[in-house]
């Protein structure tokens, strides 16, 4: 195994060489996939309607075709569901990836095209690993095997030809037997719709495994590491699987959950790599060592645009392309694919860390966030001040979700947190001072609503019982990998509906 390793690791790294090409000429291999993505489509339903054959330029794109959304394209991908081809995309699209992002009750089939699986999922997951082992030439990850937290929910069958499921799932469906000799636990197991369930067998199934790398999204790793130490009786993983050495994480923010997964896995050495993955692309990975911010994949199938996050709601609102973005400005991104997505508004927010290479760091949804007052509080600035509160308290964190607390007579208004914690704070109230104090000090906007507790008061943070979060998306029918607990919201559906289990 450790010469089939070696071989593997020599041939993963020249991968390498072709992401410094697209890092050296970013804007060149952007224009060529726009070229390529327009042609392809240009005898597609959508392709004549906006006559693509006419096309030659980005700006005539942008003023030819309108941003879209789900529900824009909804008509076309439910039509594509019943087995119509040709539609958005030219070659057959079999698979959908039914996606949620959040708890929203309303689910979203994402088309993915045989091109969106090889050129982009299934190409990043390859350099994932390329660039793992071109940052540790040591590894031995291949040694051994992977632990992949699958998706929720299984392969279901639309009609003859067509079939939906989580993203994992579909990607799991349709790995290559390479990879799927690699990967644990047995796909009966991974597929599993008993999130519960699951946990327990994924853990019994695991712990004779020499793992050596895990993938998931940390709130589920986390389940499924404690699931496994309960059962084996040890203190940490690594006295599980000796030989773990990497952890693929995505889908929320870690640098609260740091903290944990050390204690979880104390190795000095242990490797930590962020990727950017969703139902509609994989757009980004962790590629340097000493930063978390990623590198923006540029060749994957993918013609990128980006829209001030201030002009999101204007009738015409003017998307920007790669080379005119500007560092530490928050942007929506924009995206035509290989998989038929055209200028389609993802619902994810970024800011631009470096401009050469293009890298980005993810601060929030478009629609999660609180502006009730003018504070213009963003996830990015939530996760801030929760991991400053819980470092300087000695607490950490499950779960959390925050919303506002509306003008009532001459009261004034607030913001309302409920916090479920791993580890309780040392001193609840400081905890809270803390994270008031650190988003005054990063948002100047909420600092200038707080002063005198003119329109913002002190948060109002409820300290919830355990499970707490588990029990609400248990009862909404949204366990598993991709449902996620709203963080923020300018609204109070989430808290109100959290509340009655507080048993306040």
């Amino acid at each position: 195994m450790a010469i089939v390793n070696s071989i593997f690791t020599w041939y993963m790294k020249k991968r390498v060489h072709q992401i410094e090409l697209f890092m050296k000429y970013p804007i060149d291999v952007q224009e060529e996939w726009f070229h390529n993505l327009i042609s392809s489509a240009e005898n597609t339903e959508w392709g004549k309607k906006y006559d693509y054959k006419s096309i030659e330029t980005p700006e005539q794109f942008k003023q030819r075709v309108p941003l879209q959304n789900y529900d824009s394209l909804k008509p076309y991908i439910e039509r594509m569901l019943k087995g119509e081809q040709n539609i958005l995309w030219p070659s057959e699209i079999r698979w959908f990836a039914k996606s949620s992002g959040t708890t929203s009750d309303r689910s979203k089939f994402i088309p993915v095209s045989p091109e969106a699986l090889e050129e982009c999922h299934f190409k990043g997951g390859k350099d994932m690993i390329s660039i793992f082992c071109n940052n540790k030439p040591t590894n031995q990850i291949l040694t051994g095997k992977a632990l992949v937290l699958g998706g929720s929910h299984q392969i279901n069958q639309l009609n003859e030809d067509s079939f939906y499921g989580d993203l994992s799932a579909v990607l799991i469906k349709n790995l290559p037997m390479w990879a799927e000799y690699y990967r644990t636990p047995d796909i009966s197991i991974a597929l599993m719709d008993d999130y519960e369930q699951k946990m327990d067998r994924m853990a019994e199934a695991t712990i004779k495994e020499n793992v050596t790398n895990i993938s998931g999204v940390p709130t589920w790793t986390i389940v499924l590491a404690k699931k496994v130490l309960e059962i084996t009786g040890k203190k940490n993983l690594l006295e599980v699987w000796p030989n773990l050495e990497l952890y693929f994480h995505g889908a929320v923010n870690f640098s609260p959950y740091r903290e944990q997964f050390k204690e979880l896995i104390p190795r000095e050495d242990m490797y930590y790599l962020e990727t950017y993955n969703a139902s509609e692309g994989f757009f980004g990975i962790q590629d340097q060592i000493s930063s978390e911010e990623m590198l923006l994949m540029l060749d994957y199938g993918i013609y990128y645009e980006f829209l001030p996050l201030e002009q999101l709601c204007d009738d015409n609102p003017v998307t920007l392309s790669l080379g005119e973005v500007e560092l530490h400005r928050n942007y929506a991104i924009i995206i035509s694919t290989n998989a038929g997505l055209w200028r389609y508004v993802i619902g994810d927010t970024v800011q631009f860390t470096s401009l050469s290479p293009f890298r980005i760091k993810i601060t929030g949804r478009t629609k999660h966030f609180i502006n009730a007052f003018g504070e213009e509080v963003i996830i990015d600035n939530a996760e801030q001040a929760i991991s400053k509160a819980c470092k300087e308290t000695g607490a950490a964190f499950k779960d959390y979700t925050a919303c506002p607390i509306y003008f009532k007579g001459n009261d004034a208004g607030g913001h309302e947190w409920i916090i479920e914690f791993d580890q309780q704070p040392d001193n609840f109230e400081k905890f809270v001072d803390i994270l008031d104090q650190t988003l005054r000090e990063i948002n100047s906007d909420y600092d200038a609503k707080r002063f005198n507790n003119l329109a913002l008061c002190r948060p109002k943070v409820h300290n919830a019982p355990k499970d707490t979060f588990y029990n609400w998306l248990k009862s909404k029918g949204k366990l598993g990998g991709q449902h996620k607990v709203p963080r923020l919201a300018n609204e109070r559906k989430y808290v109100d509906e959290i509340l009655p289990l507080l048993n306040l």
